[in-house]
């Protein structure tokens, strides 16, 4: 029973001193710990991980303020793209109006000689036209005072007159003329 009396008191004694943690006995011990720890703590931050999201963190504002940088360059490019786009359109339009004003004066002279040259044929068929028709009148003129002259002669000659020649052209030529 002594065995038995002295695992008692061991526990008893265990159970009696509680959480080594809360053991005023040992906090002198455990502050020193937490000291170097927290003092190790601090040194590998501050002098291996800050630096390094320091240098990472600085890398990327770096890569930020480069690419905002190029964005804004290509932006003003774009934009004097856009402005030269729209002057070398500006000078198409003007080039073009100044071509098609060309061809419309260069067809408007082609069409004024054109013109003059039908002007000119249609006042030369025109008189061929007239002269033709003159000719024509006068033949016919001439056709009608020998059929009057000879229908004249035949209509005395059927009533039983008898006229001569220079009488009947005297007549038809006076009657002809109005």
């Amino acid at each position: 029973m002594a065995t038995e009396d002295t695992a008692v008191e061991h526990g008893a004694e265990a159970g009696g001193a509680g959480m080594p943690q809360l053991d005023f006995s040992t906090f002198p011990n455990q502050i020193f710990w937490l000291l170097v720890t927290l003092v190790v703590i601090y040194f590998v931050l501050s002098r291996i991980a800050l630096p390094r999201i320091g240098s990472v963190l600085a890398e990327r504002q770096g890569t930020i303020t480069n690419d905002i940088a190029a964005a804004e360059e290509l932006k003003q490019k774009a934009v004097e793209a856009e402005e030269a786009y729209n002057q070398a359109l500006a000078d198409a339009r003007v080039e073009a109006s100044r071509i098609v004003g060309e061809a419309k004066a260069e067809i408007q002279a082609d069409l004024d000689v054109e013109l003059q040259k039908a002007d000119a044929q249609i006042a030369a068929q025109t008189a061929e036209s007239e002269k033709a028709i003159a000719d024509i009148r006068a033949g016919a003129m001439d056709s009608v005072k020998a059929v009057a002259k000879d229908t004249a002669k035949e209509l005395i000659a059927a009533l039983g007159g008898k006229a001569d020649a220079k009488t009947i052209t005297a007549a038809v030529t006076a009657r002809m003329k109005g």
